[in-house]
C-alpha cells in the first residue's frame, strides 16, 4: 500500500491508529513502534486494532490510549475508524482485510505500512533461498513509522501486566517459591512443538524446579511430563490466564521456549531465553529481541544441516517431509546443559 491523501489541517493532536490483528507475538513485536511513536510525537493520540480475542496482551499498555477490536463485525469495525477521523493509519499487519480498510476509510487518512516481505519468505520457506534482509520485524515496524521522523529508542519489547492480573506467590508450589526455570511447552502449530518424550527428555536432565506454561490445549501433555518427577515440574498449563501465565514468565529465572508469544514475553521481560526452533527459523528475521540498547540474552537451538528446515513461515499441522526431524533431532544434552549454565 502506499500512503495517500494528506494530513488533516489545523491539528495540534494527531491521531494515530495501529493495526496488528494477530497473534499474541506479532502483537508483541509491535510493541517498539508503539512506544516510540507515543513518547517521539508530542501530543500524540495513539489507537490500536487488534482482534478482540487478543484483547489481553495489549490492555495494560500505557503507549496506548483507545482500542479498538474486531470481533468479525466489519461494516462496525470499518465505521468506528471512519468516526475517529485519524490522521494517520499505520498497517503492520497488511494483509487482505487491511487492504480492504485502506479502500473503505476516509480519503484524507494518511496511511504507513511496513515490509511483509511475503515474497521473500516464501522463497526461504519453500525453495530455501534466502533472500531475507536481516532486519528483525520489530525494527520493520519501526522503519514504518521513518516519515514521521520517529526512531528506534534502542529498548526492545513492552509486555505490561495489568494490576490485579499477577499471580500470587502461593499459587506456586513452596518448592518453586524461591525460582525456576519457565518452559513454554505450547505452540500454535505442530511442528514448532518438541514432543512429550524430548520434553521428558529435557526436564529429566534439568537440575532445577521447572514450571511449564501453556493454555488448556497443553494441559494433558504437561501433564505427561510432570508425571516423570511431580516434585521438581508444575504443570501450570491451563491453570492461569494470559496475564497469569506472562506474570509466570516474568517471574522465572530463565526461559525456554518454542517460537511462540511467550518467547517475546520473556524478551520483554529482559530474560534469558533458550529458543528451541522446529519449522520457522531465525532466519525468517524474528528471533528472541532485546533492542539495541541490551546485549541478546538468548540462545537458538536448531538441529544443523537440515535441508528442509525452514518449511513454513509459522509452522504446519504435521511435517511436510514426515520425519520431524527439526525436533526429534534437538539435542536435549546440550540444551539442559546451557540452561545451567545461564542460571
Amino acid at each position: 500500500m502506499l500512503a495517500k491523501g494528506s494530513a488533516f489541517q489545523g491539528r495540534t493532536r494527531l491521531k494515530f491508529l495501529v493495526i496488528r490483528f494477530s497473534s499474541i507475538g506479532d502483537i508483541v513485536l509491535t510493541t517498539p513502534a508503539i512506544r516510540c511513536l507515543k513518547q517521539q510525537m508530542p501530543g500524540a493520540e495513539v489507537h490500536f486494532l487488534t482482534k478482540k480475542k487478543f484483547k489481553a496482551v495489549t490492555i495494560g499498555n500505557p503507549y496506548i490510549d483507545k482500542f479498538h477490536y474486531y470481533d468479525n463485525d466489519y461494516k462496525q469495525t470499518i465505521s468506528d475508524i471512519c468516526n475517529e477521523q485519524f490522521d494517520y493509519i499505520i498497517d503492520l499487519h497488511k494483509n487482505l482485510r487491511t487492504l480492504r480498510l485502506w479502500l473503505e476509510t476516509d480519503m484524507r487518512t494518511k496511511w504507513l505500512n511496513y515490509r511483509k516481505l511475503s515474497i521473500q519468505k516464501f522463497l526461504l520457506t519453500k525453495f530455501h533461498i534466502n533472500t531475507m534482509p536481516g532486519i528483525h520485524i520489530s525494527q520493520r515496524c519501526l522503519n514504518a513509522l521513518k516519515p514521521l521522523g520517529i526512531k528506534d529508542d534502542g529498548r526492545g519489547l513492552d509486555y505490561f501486566v495489568p494490576n490485579g492480573e499477577e499471580i500470587k506467590t502461593e499459587d506456586l508450589p513452596l518448592s518453586h517459591q524461591m525460582g525456576f526455570i519457565a518452559i513454554v511447552i505450547g505452540a500454535s502449530y505442530y511442528t514448532k512443538k518438541l514432543p512429550v518424550p524430548k520434553l521428558q527428555e529435557l526436564c529429566k536432565k534439568i537440575d532445577h524446579p521447572i514450571v511449564l506454561v501453556g493454555g488448556k490445549e497443553d494441559f494433558e501433555e504437561g501433564k505427561a511430563v510432570n508425571d516423570i518427577d511431580p516434585v521438581k515440574i508444575y504443570n501450570a498449563c491451563g491453570k492461569f490466564s494470559l496475564n497469569e501465565s506472562a506474570d509466570i514468565i516474568r517471574r522465572a529465572k530463565l526461559v525456554i521456549s518454542h517460537d511462540t508469544g511467550f518467547q517475546y514475553i520473556a524478551c520483554a521481560f529482559n530474560k534469558p531465553v533458550m529458543a528451541v526452533w522446529g519449522g520457522t527459523s531465525p532466519k525468517l528475521d524474528v528471533e528472541p529481541y532485546y533492542g539495541s540498547n541490551f546485549p541478546p540474552k538468548h540462545r537458538n537451538f536448531i538441529v544443523p544441516g537440515l535441508p528442509c528446515q525452514p518449511c513454513s513461515n509459522f509452522g504446519t499441522r504435521t511435517c511436510p517431509k514426515k520425519h520431524f526431524k527439526c525436533m526429534r533431532l534437538q539435542d536435549m544434552e546440550a540444551l539442559a546443559a546451557t540452561t545451567m549454565q545461564q542460571l
